[in-house]
C-alpha cells in the first residue's frame, strides 16, 4: 500500500494508520521544525517505538496526534546538572518530602489541570493521560512527587528506557516545588546510570539547570548508546 501524506506549507507529513512505521528523520520538517508524522494511536508499542527513535508525540486536543523529532534538540546531562546556591537553600530547607512514583496519575493530572502564562489549554488530552499510565504501569514512565503532608504541591514525570530518560511535564502549587522535584528526579536518574535527559524543547528553566542544545545528529547518537541493545 502506497504511503499518504498531508500537503504542508513546509513539505508534505506522513499520515500514519496502525502499520504504518515512522519515516527517517531526515523527513522531519524545518518548519515547523521537526514534525515527522500525523496520525496512528497513541498505544505503548507506538510510543515506544516514537521515544527509541527520537520522535514525541505534541498536539493539542482536537487536532490529529502529531509527532516531533526536532533540530537541534534540548537535552540535559545527569552527571552535569547545575542546582543554583539559591535553590540548594530551598532543598536543605527540606520544605518538601520528596516521592518516586507513588502518584504517577495525579502528577500527570495536575501537570494537564495547571494553567502556564502563554499557554490555552494543555497538550496533556485525557487520551495522552491514559497512554502514560499505562507506560507507567508497565514500568516505563516514571513520577517524582513534592509532598506536603498528604498534599501533592509539585512533580515531573517522564520515559525511562534503558539509560535513557525523555522529560515530559512539571507543575507546582506551591513556589519551588517543582524545581526541588525536578532536581532529586535529575540526582535520582544520575545514580540511576542515566545518561541523558531530552529535553524536548528550549526553556529558561532547564538551561537554569544546566540543559543545552545539541543537533539533532548527536542527539541520536547518543541516544543509540544508551538505549538497550534490543531497542527498535
Amino acid at each position: 500500500m502506497q504511503d499518504s501524506y498531508y500537503p504542508l506549507p513546509g513539505g508534505p507529513v506522513l499520515i500514519l494508520d496502525r502499520q504504518t512505521p515512522f519515516p527517517p528523520l531526515q523527513q522531519a520538517l524545518t518548519d515547523p521544525n521537526g514534525l515527522i508524522a500525523i496520525g496512528g494511536d497513541l498505544s505503548a508499542q507506538r510510543l515506544l517505538a516514537a521515544y527509541e527513535r527520537g520522535i514525541f508525540p505534541w498536539f493539542s486536543p482536537g487536532e490529529p496526534i502529531l509527532w516531533w523529532s526536532p533540530d537541534p534538540r534540548m537535552v540535559l546531562f545527569p552527571a552535569q546538572v547545575h542546582i543554583s546556591r539559591s535553590l540548594r537553600k530551598v532543598m536543605q530547607q527540606h520544605l518538601f518530602e520528596i516521592r518516586i512514583n507513588t502518584a504517577f496519575e495525579q502528577v500527570i493530572a495536575a501537570c494537564a489541570a495547571t494553567a502556564r502564562p502563554g499557554q490555552d489549554g494543555t497538550w496533556i488530552s485525557p487520551e495522552m493521560i491514559k497512554a502514560y499510565s499505562q507506560l507507567h504501569h508497565s514500568g516505563y514512565a516514571h513520577s517524582v512527587e513534592a509532598w506536603q503532608g498528604n498534599i501533592l504541591v509539585g512533580g515531573c514525570y517522564g520515559i525511562r528506557i534503558g539509560r535513557m530518560f525523555y522529560g515530559e511535564s512539571m507543575f507546582h502549587h506551591v513556589s519551588n516545588a517543582s524545581k526541588v522535584a525536578f532536581a532529586h528526579m535529575v540526582q535520582w536518574l544520575n545514580t540511576q546510570q542515566v545518561g541523558m535527559i531530552d529535553c524536548q524543547m528550549r526553556t529558561p528553566l532547564l538551561e537554569s539547570f544546566g540543559a543545552c542544545e545539541i543537533p539533532r545528529d548527536r542527539f541520536i547518537a547518543q541516544l543509540n548508546d544508551l538505549l538497550p541493545h534490543d531497542a527498535a
